[in-house]
């Protein structure tokens, strides 16, 4: 008996560990890049204004020009693509419906091949099959996620995709602004904001990789860096040959 009860501890032990990251990222993952990227492009932008040596209201106009110039192009974009994608999804699954609705027999034969081509006994393969295709809705349900590994009742929102990613784009933008919003007269009170955002923007994203927290946030830090001291290398360039 003891051992019984040991061996259904050790099974259920094992089941709470195994577990994996969530490879699709879920939410986190475009809400992580969406403001890595409003961090990235408007650092950019502000560097390259300021290398050209304007305004701090310049700098600000700029910013949040910046700000809401990108979160409104990322929220249309994020808009029209999922909503493309889903209206395709939409298009293959009525298709798939109508056939199961004319052709039921070809598609069960269909299903259980699907099983059978994965190693399940020809029988057996026959027999689920048969018993899924009871349910016209199951079937479907199946028939989609097997051959457009697909689930349709867990269709993308294309407007909760486009508020989003204006949200998270808008976070990201405003951090380089904050600075000057508050008083800051120097460029580079914006530029340790935004790179300890982009920093943190990295760690977070080590939760969907298999990289270290430390080695993702340096790496982000690095390239968000560079940019900026690209474009206010540039911006200087041009302020010098315009002025």
């Amino acid at each position: 008996m003891a051992i019984i009860e040991t061996e259904a501890t050790l099974h259920e032990a094992h089941r709470d560990n195994h577990t994996h990251r969530d490879v699709n990222g879920g939410w986190l993952r475009p809400a992580v890049f969406g403001a890595m990227d409003g961090l990235v492009s408007n650092l950019a932008l502000i560097t390259g204004v300021a290398g050209g040596a304007v305004s701090r209201q310049t700098i600000i106009i700029t910013g949040l020009a910046g700000l809401a110039a990108g979160a409104f192009s990322m929220a249309a974009g994020e808009y029209t693509s999922v909503a493309s994608q889903r209206e395709l999804v939409e298009a293959e699954l009525e298709v798939e419906r109508r056939e199961l609705r004319k052709h039921p027999e070809d598609e069960e034969e269909e299903l259980a091949a699907l099983y059978e081509a994965r190693g399940v006994d020809p029988d057996l393969a026959r027999e689920v099959a048969k018993q899924l295709s009871r349910d016209p809705e199951q079937a479907l349900e199946i028939h989609a996620r097997e051959e457009l590994g697909v689930d349709p009742g867990e269709l993308p929102s294309p407007m909760v995709a486009a508020v989003s990613s204006f949200g998270a784009f808008g976070l990201g933008a405003i951090l380089p602004v904050l600075p000057y919003l508050l008083g800051a007269q120097a460029l580079w009170p914006a530029v340790l904001v935004a790179l300890i955002g982009l920093f943190v923007c990295g760690a977070v994203v080590a939760k969907v990789t298999a990289r270290t927290w430390w080695f993702s946030g340096v790496r982000q830090l690095a390239l968000g860096g560079a940019a900026a001291g690209v474009t206010y290398v540039l911006g200087t360039l041009f302020g010098t040959a315009v002025g």
